[in-house]
């Protein structure tokens, strides 16, 4: 929105005034995030409770008077667009706002935070603590408003019907355990492991969202259930299965609990280790051919997200150079590119309840960062980009790959590892001969990052010094970006703050002197953004003249 229209919808609110879905703070510099997620949560379940499209919390507005008063609370914008991520951290499932907006008036800054509504089916809790509105205060979300917005979903909802007879007996021992240590190290910061352990399981398993007072649901079944309960979800078959294909073929069936078979069927790829050598190098980097991480990551988002009213197996076939993971039903809201840049949290799920009891058990770490993820760690480990594709019949193939594609494109990544990750996933669409727009081929071609002419675009050949001696190659070989940015943070830690010719200063002579002198200054910008975007710094300046901190975070 523009300042008019912003402006106007300031005024709308001011004239409504606060009511359960709408909140005036004054808000000095230092307001609390904590408070600010209470706020959110309670908001939030409101705005679903009462079917509105966005809910507001202001800063900027005595809420006396009802005057414009102005607040600094985190004046710099990139600082204060972190909160986003604060936010979605503390809160389950894992959401933030839909938007930040900054109003600039006569009478001073106000800052307009729009909230969606809770998911359907799903009450959003602050660290653990689910809170409502009673008037203009602040009240814990009541078991009548909770069950209410889970039973949105009950009618429709697969994962959440209970099974008639079906008892705790029918749940396997052992996954109940690791589901306890599971939910022990997910709450860790507000409940006690001594506390967990002491509840008895029907308790626990309610407190972890996998059974509805004491009743067994689906959910339990699939997730907790012994393999012999699995014929409970008839006519569904309950089944995750391995698929090897080529010279050597084989498979293997893996029923519940898949809290436990998830790891048992990684176990059953063979992941030998790849040696990437990167041009004109003598030494190898080694890394597995499938990160574990990655692989479950895929897997879990397949039970999760899986149209279990199509009565399908998750299936994951493994070819010489590639996993394929296909599961029934096609993306429930948006598509996968809207993920991969991390800039996408979805607000409704086929399965709520299986979700967000995988999300209690440490599962799914965070909703809607799983697909970023995945692509980020295959960055980093030179391999090329997850593929998706979305069928006809409405199947999802996920393609993790296992081996290189294009060299030029691997080896481009050891030696450019502060890329941007925007053009590591141009460079993956080239190295795979898909389209991008004339722009980014424009930008790429720039940076002499590919060669060629539409449509014969490839991957620039031309990524590494050659090395003359074991010296030269010590001397020009760029250590992990994760020690600079410890020389960073080490830096500050010490000396409280530095300008950006303090850092440069610091760090010039300690880069691969394969780097000249721009490259350097490039490349300690990179390590300057991935800190402040992971929240380990911020800029206490301003953007012309930066001062750099060590980001102090707030509970």
């Amino acid at each position: 929105m523009d300042k008019v229209e912003l402006q106007r919808l300031l005024d709308k609110l001011i004239s409504t005034w606060e009511n359960e879905v709408i909140e005036f703070k004054q808000a000095g510099a230092g307001f609390s995030t904590g408070d600010i997620g209470k706020y959110f949560s309670a908001l939030s379940n409101e705005a679903n409770l009462r079917g509105i499209d966005s809910a507001w919390l202001v800063f900027g507005v005595e809420n006396k008077l009802r005057n414009v008063v102005g607040t600094e609370y985190r004046p710099e914008h990139e600082h204060l667009q972190s909160l986003k991520h604060q936010i979605s951290v503390g809160a389950e499932p894992s959401v933030s706002f839909r938007n930040i907006h900054e109003l600039d008036t006569d009478e001073g800054r106000v800052i307009l935070f729009q909230i969606p509504p809770a998911p359907q089916g799903m009450p959003i809790a602050w660290q653990g603590h689910y809170y409502a509105r009673a008037g203009e205060s602040l009240s814990s979300l009541g078991l009548d408003k909770q069950d209410e917005i889970r039973q949105q979903t009950m009618a429709t909802d697969w994962s959440a019907q209970i099974i008639p007879n079906a008892t705790v007996n029918d749940l396997d021992p052992s996954a109940i355990q690791k589901a306890r240590e599971a939910f022990t190290l997910k709450h860790a910061n507000r409940i006690s492991a001594d506390e967990v352990a002491e509840w008895p399981d029907s308790t626990f398993l309610d407190r972890a969202k996998v059974t509805q007072g004491g009743k067994v649901t689906r959910t339990a079944v699939l997730l907790l259930g012994k393999a012999d309960s699995a014929y409970l979800l008839s006519p569904h078959p309950a089944q995750m299965t391995w698929k090897l294909v080529g010279a050597e073929q084989a498979y293997e069936h893996f029923s519940p609990p898949f809290m436990l078979n998830t790891s048992s069927l990684y176990q059953r790829i063979r992941n030998i280790q790849l040696r990437l050598l990167p041009l004109d190098e003598l030494l190898p980097y080694e890394i597995s051919k499938y990160d574990q991480e990655i692989v479950l990551e895929a897997l879990h988002n397949c039970i999760a997200h899986q149209d279990y009213s199509r009565n399908g197996r998750i299936l994951v076939t493994e070819e010489i150079d590639r996993l394929v993971f296909e599961n029934e039903g096609g993306f429930f809201e948006g598509e996968p590119e809207d993920y991969i840049l991390n800039k996408k949290s979805p607000l409704r799920y086929r399965n709520p309840f299986l979700v967000q009891a995988m999300v209690e058990l440490n599962m799914i770490d965070t909703m809607g960062y799983g697909i970023y993820q995945m692509h980020s760690k295959q960055a980093k480990r030179y391999l090329p980009m997850p593929d998706y594709d979305v069928s006809d019949t409405g199947s999802v193939n996920l393609i993790i790959h296992g081996g290189v594609v294009d060299p030029a494109y691997s080896q481009l990544l050891m030696r450019e590892g502060d890329l941007p990750f925007e053009d590591v996933l141009a460079l993956d669409r080239v190295q795979k001969k898909l389209v991008i727009s004339d722009k980014t081929i424009k930008h790429l071609r720039r940076d002499k990052l590919i060669e060629g002419r539409k449509p014969n675009l490839h991957v620039s050949a031309n990524v590494a010094k050659a090395t003359s001696s074991r010296a030269d190659y010590i001397r020009t070989r760029s250590l992990d970006d994760q020690h600079y940015k410890k020389l960073i943070t080490d830096y500050l830690s010490k000396f409280g703050s530095a300008t950006r010719k303090d850092i440069d200063d610091f760090l010039q002579d300690k880069l691969s002197d394969a780097l000249d002198s721009g490259q350097k200054v490039k490349k300690i910008g990179n390590l300057l953004t991935n800190l402040r975007r992971a929240e380990v710094i911020y800029n206490a300046g301003s953007r012309t003249s930066p001062e750099w901190k060590i980001a102090e975070r707030k509970d």
